[in-house]
């Protein structure tokens, strides 16, 4: 055993002495012996706020305005300490977990890491690259989102191109519910690593939050001179670390499956000779991607096992985003010909994917795809959408949220994609041609997210085609749409009578007293979510009929409205007894007292009222 634990120890030094110098290793090395960690060296320590917003996967605002946006994390606090729901502060785009109840929402994908929490994320770029000694994130409202922070190498204001690019994760945990909703400075402790950062990460999961979580600002503390490390850990098995060794794949001799007998062959592996091959399959199937590929290493009957296609008909990488790469994809590529389901969200940043080696992969193993998620995937470009267009003619998925980087003439690609079901544009650029083009030809739509794609001129036309063509749509969400009018909403909900789903919150050229909102209520019996966020004009009539019309109703949301008394949510309450969330945030009419009171009485309903301190 001491044996064993010496060659243990001497690999780690070598593998320390390729990136560092030998006074290191030697540090290292006492700091072991002697189980504490060197001394840093004597440095001023830099404080300093975010200079810019890079990149961010959603947020509650718009994409004209700075309220409830992430570009308020830039720069100095603007409300900390105070607490409450401050439109000067960033806020995602959803909390808690109503968004996963609709029927819009995918399910989840199998293999998905149990460690792997996150669900938004933002990068913020600093003015000067530091080794970080601490990260201060000030939350304002319903803190205890933030589940990992991470640092990056490349330096986001260098005018050369990224190379060899690497995330270091400072700090993660599980998510979180805090007791309170007060403000607080949330402040864990990081690891020091062995490169100077200015680009940090967030990543934030706030399905245990009662309401959204508000952040105000980012504190970035370090020095700039490099600190004696003394505990280094050994490395992961990256996921590009996929492929098998050559003497082991040329010992193989025939590929795995050829020849009917493979399976039964008695080849000297103990009990796995006896377990029959389905189960083992079984067995496999419960392992997280790294380890499938890691297991695959081990010999030649559980390398024929963890490469069966069957292994790979739903596949997420999201989880290794910062690791992903063309290399990666080839490794996978033989073993994904039997690929439906592939999420592949967040990666690729940066030119760790490049259009040839999505395009190889995609021309490998699209044919039977039938779900794509690509959201915030900043390497797409027109020419990899033309590539997903002709080489996946089963697909019924298509997700591109916040792909903002991607020219308004890309999207038109997506009309030759004839059997779509579902399809995520938000935040995108999005024009009114292409979307009107993908409308003539995509009829099949069950799902259609348009929120805040500010480029579509006229909102009217856009829902006359959808009422002409895609009558059996379920899910609409037109999420800050400035240009909805009651004529455009009246012809949606009379051609598409099948909706259980409709987001018109921040829409606010539609008017009550048009009767635009009691239309609706009429029109659509199966409606289960419905936001009317900041529609002023809705009144007590819209909310009776509402509770009249449609019973089956589980969310609705109707916060900013001044005309809403509680005589009338108390009859939709009664009516409607399935209803789940009921948000009346900034109802001028609706107080705390009456909160508590409808709470008392309808113990199921979860009623959200935010507060400004």
């Amino acid at each position: 055993m001491l044996t064993l634990l010496s060659m243990f120890y001497y690999i780690c030094l070598r593998r320390r002495a390729r990136s560092g110098t030998r006074g290191e290793a030697l540090t290292s090395r006492r700091a072991v012996e002697s189980g504490q960690r060197a001394v840093l060296p004597v440095s001023v320590e830099v404080e300093q706020y975010a200079k810019e917003v890079l990149d961010f996967s959603s947020h509650y605002g718009s994409e004209n305005s700075m309220s409830y946006t992430m570009w308020n994390l830039a720069g100095v606090p603007n409300v900390y300490p105070s607490s409450g729901d401050f439109t000067q502060t960033a806020v995602f785009r959803a909390y808690g977990t109503w968004w996963e109840q609709c029927a819009s929402a995918p399910p989840p994908f199998r293999r998905t890491p149990k460690g792997f929490y996150s669900r938004d994320y933002i990068e913020l770029g600093f003015e000067e690259p530091v080794y970080p000694t601490a990260v201060e994130v000030l939350e304002t409202y319903y803190p205890g989102a933030i589940v990992q922070i991470l640092a990056c190498s490349h330096n986001p204001f260098s005018q050369n191109p990224p190379t060899d690019v690497r995330w270091e994760v400072l700090w993660s945990g599980g998510p979180t519910k805090v007791l309170t909703s007060q403000a607080r400075q949330f402040s864990p402790n990081i690891k020091h690593i062995n490169f100077p950062t200015n680009l940090l990460r967030l990543e934030v999961n706030s399905s245990l939050l009662d309401y959204y979580t508000e952040l105000d600002a980012v504190i970035l503390r370090g020095v700039k001179e490099r600190p004696m490390l003394a505990l280094y850990k050994m490395p992961m098995i990256d996921i590009s670390d996929l492929s098998d060794s050559e003497d082991e794949l040329s010992d193989m001799g025939v590929p795995f499956r050829q020849g009917g007998d493979i399976k039964h062959q008695r080849t000297g592996n103990g009990y796995f000779d006896k377990l029959p091959y389905e189960l083992i399959q079984l067995i496999l199937s419960h392992l997280a991607l790294p380890d499938l590929c890691r297991l695959a290493q081990s010999c030649k009957l559980l390398h024929q096992h963890c490469c069966d296609p069957l292994q790979y008909t739903q596949l997420s990488l999201q989880p290794y985003w910062a690791r992903l790469s063309d290399a990666s994809l080839g490794h996978l590529q033989s073993r994904c010909t039997l690929l439906q389901r592939l999420n592949l969200s967040w990666t690729g940043n940066r030119t760790a994917l490049t259009l040839t080696g999505f395009s190889s992969f995609m021309k490998a193993c699209g044919v039977s795809l039938v779900c794509l998620e690509l959201s915030c995937c900043h390497f797409l470009n027109e020419a990899c959408l033309e590539v997903i267009s002709q080489t996946c003619p089963e697909l019924q998925e298509l997700n591109l949220a916040s792909c903002d980087r991607l020219h308004s003439q890309a999207f038109t690609h997506i009309s030759k994609l004839t059997r779509l079901r579902r399809l995520v544009l938000y935040r995108t650029k999005i024009e009114q041609t292409s979307i009107l083009s993908i409308l003539t030809f995509c009829i099949e739509l069950r799902h259609l997210n348009l929120g805040s794609c500010v480029r579509i001129e006229d909102c009217d036309v856009v829902t006359s085609m959808l009422a002409a063509r895609c009558r059996s749509l379920c899910s609409l969400d037109l999420w800050r749409c400035r240009n909805l009018t009651d004529r455009g909403l009246a012809e949606l909900v009379s051609g598409c009578r099948m909706l259980e789903e409709l987001d018109l919150g921040w829409c606010p050229t539609l008017q009550s007293s048009t009767g635009c909102f009691q239309h609706l209520a009429r029109s659509l019996p199966r409606l289960r979510k419905l936001f009317l966020t900041a529609s002023r004009s809705v009144c007590d009539s819209d909310i009776e009929e509402l509770a009249a019309s449609c019973p089956s109703l589980q969310h609705l949301d109707i916060l900013g409205t001044r005309l809403v008394s509680a005589a009338s949510l108390k009859k939709l309450l009664q009516s409607c007894p399935r209803l789940l969330l009921l948000d009346v945030s900034f109802c001028s009419q609706i107080d705390m007292r009456v909160v508590q009171e409808l709470c008392g009485l309808f113990p199921n309903v979860a009623i959200k009222k935010s507060f400004t301190q």
